[in-house]
């Protein structure tokens, strides 16, 4: 009995050393941190964005009037120069109009010269009685009399008058429409698209419906980029920046390009995707004139921009994974902070002998891994630089230990 009780009251001696030395063990083991030392670099900071190659002068033609395609003189591919011939619409109807409005208005200029011989016959009539009524020769219902037959003629020429105007107005609009039903080219250019075929009607757009597209011609001379940048991009994008191009037709070859446009609203999407998310991002076009383009480069080709925003030498950076987001500590007699405005601020973490210590700092342009710090630390400092949950389980004066430092892998 007794050797037994002697066993039992080891195990639990035992049992309670494995806790002390286990608490022990966990108390001095601190959090395993990445360190990296403030060094000084050159950055570069990018907007990335992805578009499709398009022309800078691109013209749709479209019908003006409704009629049937009877002639086509072109095809896609076709390189046409200002004022060719591209297509005509069937204008045997504005031609009969025009006809109609012709013979109209010689009809009426006829109707015209005997009214207007007639206003000069009256004329010439009420003179005559005017004067008799002067000199007490006749009465002044005879001298009315005249007087109406005056005016009527007067009227009726200027009637005539009214419609040879209107008949010349009507043929105006009718060669309008005539010279609308043939088509030349506005631009000198390559005819891109034709899905217009002869026989086919072409209809013109309403408010709801578009019109038909008889043709598309572009010139591929000047060619460009339509991107979409995100929102939280655009802000750092200004006119005249350098941007590299990468088409994915051509992989092995960067064209340079500079920002002409930036939208200055952002794209509105479809209904249906508005009212699906409606806390999505927003973006805006971009457009970017390509430097010497390839004579290979067509429109639609898919093609991904990188716009350089900022270039900086010899600046103060840190790995971008260092910085952390902390709420303000509350000064005495301030309201909690989540009441007040600014309650975050930004840091990182640097090396206090074997404790970490947040250090807010001021950022200046961000690289592809490294971002600029202008204010809260000095050039050789060590900082924590990750990994990102033990960067969540930091706060001043945590235990840190070391797990690998960048610069010594390097070296």
């Amino acid at each position: 009995m007794k050797k037994r009780t002697v066993i039992i009251l080891a195990v639990v001696a035992i049992v309670v050393l494995a806790v002390i030395l286990g608490l022990g063990s966990k108390k001095d083991k601190g959090v395993k941190v990445t360190l990296e030392k403030v060094k000084r670099t050159d950055l570069t900071s990018i907007v990335s964005a992805s578009g499709e190659i398009k022309p800078k002068k691109n013209v749709n033609i479209s019908a003006l009037i409704p009629g049937r395609i009877i002639k086509i003189g072109v095809k896609e591919g076709d390189v046409v120069k200002a004022g060719a011939f591209l297509l005509k619409l069937d204008s045997t109807q504005y031609e009969a109009n025009a006809e109609r409005d012709r013979a109209f208005i010689q009809s009426s200029q006829a109707e015209l010269i005997k009214a207007q011989t007639q206003l000069d016959k009256n004329k010439s009539f009420y003179d005559r009685q005017k004067n008799l009524y002067d000199n007490g020769l006749i009465s002044k219902e005879q001298l009315e009399q005249a007087k109406s037959q005056l005016d009527i003629s007067d009227a009726g020429a200027r009637s005539i008058d009214f419609q040879i105007a209107q008949a010349r107005a009507s043929l105006k609009s009718t060669l309008d429409n005539l010279n609308k039903t043939e088509f030349l080219s506005p631009i000198d250019g390559v005819i891109t698209s034709r899905p217009a075929e002869e026989g086919e009607m072409a209809i013109i757009g309403t408010m709801n419906n578009p019109g038909t597209v008889l043709m598309t011609i572009a010139d591929l001379s000047v060619m460009e980029v339509e991107v979409q940048v995100d929102e939280t991009d655009v802000v750092g994008v200004q006119l005249g920046e350098t941007a590299d191009i990468r088409v994915d037709a051509f992989p092995d070859q960067v064209i340079v390009g500079k920002v002409t446009e930036i939208g200055s609203s952002a794209i509105q999407k479809t209904t249906l995707a508005a009212s699906s998310n409606t806390q999505e991002s927003k973006d805006f076009k971009v457009k970017i004139t390509l430097e010497n383009p390839s004579k290979l480069l067509k429109p639609g080709l898919s093609a991904s921009a990188d716009i350089i925003c900022a270039q900086k030498k010899n600046v103060l950076a840190v790995p971008i994974s260092a910085l952390v987001l902390r709420d303000k500590k509350a000064e005495a007699g301030a309201p909690p902070v989540s009441k007040r405005t600014g309650s975050e601020e930004e840091g990182v973490y640097a090396v206090n002998g074997d404790r970490a210590k947040f250090l807010p700092v001021k950022k200046g342009i961000m690289g592809e891994l490294m971002i600029e710090i202008t204010e809260g630390l000095t050039e050789g400092q060590e900082i924590v630089a990750g990994p990102y949950d033990a960067l969540r389980q930091l706060k001043d004066d945590t235990l840190i230990k070391p797990d690998i430092k960048k610069d010594d892998v390097k070296k």
